[in-house]
């Protein structure tokens, strides 16, 4: 694996988990409400954060 190709993995990596954390910091600023008419699994329970890693480099995603 050359250099290049790894860091241009590392750079999708971190645009995929970028692209996550910007969709669930939109749908967590709807009204409660709305987050349960689309689904959102955790609009019941707030106290519950989620953080998303962006990869193996960066200890991994959970």
């Amino acid at each position: 694996m050359s250099i290049l190709s790894s860091i241009g993995r590392i750079a999708t990596e971190f645009s995929a988990a970028r692209a996550r954390y910007q969709t669930e910091r939109a749908i967590r600023s709807l009204p409660i409400e709305l987050q349960k008419d689309i689904g959102w699994p955790e609009a019941a329970d707030t106290k519950t954060t989620t953080r998303y890693g962006v990869g193996s480099w960066a200890g991994g995603a959970k």
